[in-house]
């Protein structure tokens, strides 16, 4: 990866949020590794309580969590900031088709995935 690769990523905040506390320091490691900047908290509640304080490229998040679910966060954070891209990541197949209805332009990726195939639809999403 080019310095300059490098520095445009910085610049790309991820927001995720994600209650499995092994999983969302997994994703946290490989996602920064990746060179991106990740704020992540677990719960939707605290995830959008950051979002309203600070700007964020990507939100990232469970489908599935107490308090406020992944689907109601994307709501709420597509409201706040329009531009905010989103991806859920879910292990319940059926949800994510429901996902996809009441938020056409979020990416759906189904556990178990690589996190190769994590950092690649990321990057993906961000270069768009």
């Amino acid at each position: 990866m080019s310095h300059k690769e490098q520095s445009n990523k910085k610049l790309q905040r991820i927001l995720l949020a994600e209650d499995d506390e092994s999983m969302r320091l997994f994703l946290e490691k490989a996602l920064s590794r990746a060179g991106y900047e990740v704020t992540s908290f677990g719960t939707g509640v605290e995830a959008f309580e950051r979002l309203k304080e600070e700007p964020f490229t990507l939100l990232l998040t469970d489908i599935v969590m107490p308090e406020m679910d992944g689907i109601e966060l994307a709501r709420r954070a597509a409201e706040f900031d329009p531009d905010l891209k989103i991806m859920f990541i879910t292990g319940f197949a059926a949800v994510a088709l429901n996902a996809e209805n009441s938020t056409p332009d979020a990416k759906v990726l189904s556990k178990p995935f690589h996190l190769r195939d994590l950092v690649d639809e990321v990057d993906r999403m961000l270069a768009a």
